[in-house]
């Protein structure tokens, strides 16, 4: 059985629906291509880590940096979610929302869906495997996060914080991938090392892929941005999650949902306003920052417990908001760049 119609969480006109082979729709919605925004979601931290290490040395970001780290996240998303199914599958099947998902429809088997998410892992290993040493070791510790996360709504009301930490890895991972050590560079010393047994070279390599202060920053800003914009989502499901008995932060904080999603979102741009400082960024940063303040108040302005569709658009206009600040830590080094020609 393939579905026939959109999941409720997907764009009515998603292009998985409109052009994709009947018999193909079910992995691509297990691996929710049909609802892209969360591999924008996923990959935004990574590139604006990318920008964030950078615009430090008074450069443009990589493009093919970026490339590895779209082409990461869209596999590291749908490996995820193939996960979270799995797990979550019984949960999903009394839930409106999820209940019409490929496993708990009965669409794709439990072995299968084991298959589809190795497939992903190992795609998106190889692209792991050209970055540099420390961003390799921080791509296999987000395993632990992505691991321990379907189970979070289980033993705690702040799930949303723990996707928080998951989804920003990118940030530390792409930021330590921008001023690490390289394939080549490790390739060219090993010969040396090995002959002479200097580790002088190893030491520098070690130096240079070291993670520095405004990389953390950006990733603190990170995670109380998402669980400003997960707890938004989270509202779409207060009903269902209530009578599942699954926990959330939207249910936890009830009516105070609004206010505490201010505060994660002012939290957030404070600690933007520490890192573009840590970073010396320079004014277009800061002017762009506040249109990224703007967007995210806005949101808070308009959302309501009582309505879920408004929840769900709030939620995608994330996509903005990320890619808002990604051009702001661009241009925030971009006079700098023009200095230095």
């Amino acid at each position: 059985m393939t579905s026939t119609a959109p999941l409720p969480d997907a764009v009515p006109t998603n292009w998985v629906d409109r052009f994709a082979p009947a018999g193909l729709r079910p992995w691509l919605k297990l691996g929710r291509f049909d609802r892209p925004v969360g591999i924008w979601l996923l990959m935004l931290p990574g590139w604006q880590g990318i920008a964030l290490a950078e615009a430090m040395e008074h450069r443009l970001p990589n493009p093919g940096l970026l490339a590895q780290m779209f082409l990461g996240a869209a596999l590291m998303r749908a490996a995820g979610c193939a996960y979270n199914d799995i797990v979550d599958r019984e949960i999903d099947a009394k839930v409106a929302r999820t209940a019409l998902r490929p496993i708990p429809a009965g669409q794709i088997g439990v072995g299968q869906a084991w298959i589809f998410l190795i497939a992903c892992c190992l795609a998106s290993f190889s692209i792991l495997l050209t970055l540099p040493p420390t961003a390799v070791a921080l791509g296999l510790a987000s395993l632990v996060l992505v691991a321990a996360y379907p189970f979070m709504k289980r033993i705690t009301w702040w799930p949303q914080a723990w996707l928080g930490l998951t989804f920003n890895w990118g940030a530390l991972l792409g930021f330590s991938a921008a001023t690490g050590a390289g394939p080549a560079f490790w390739r060219q010393i090993a010969p040396f090392v090995l002959s002479t047994g200097d580790v002088r070279f190893l030491m520098r390599a070690a130096a240079d892929s070291a993670l520095q202060w405004p990389a953390v920053l950006l990733y603190a800003a990170g995670v109380f941005w998402t669980l400003g914009y997960d707890t938004i989502y989270a509202i779409q499901d207060l009903e269902d999650d209530a009578l599942a008995g699954v926990k959330s932060s939207a249910r936890r904080l009830g009516q105070q949902a609004p206010l505490a999603i201010l505060g994660f979102y002012l939290t957030s741009l404070a600690l933007m306003l520490a890192t573009g400082a840590a970073a010396g960024l320079g004014p277009l940063f800061y002017l762009l920052l506040i249109a990224y303040g703007i967007q995210l108040c806005l949101q808070v302005r308009r959302v309501r417990l009582d309505d879920p569709l408004q929840a769900l658009r709030l939620f995608r206009s994330n996509t903005w908001a990320g890619l808002l600040l990604f051009v702001a830590i661009v241009m925030g080094t971009r006079l700098a760049i023009l200095a230095h020609l």
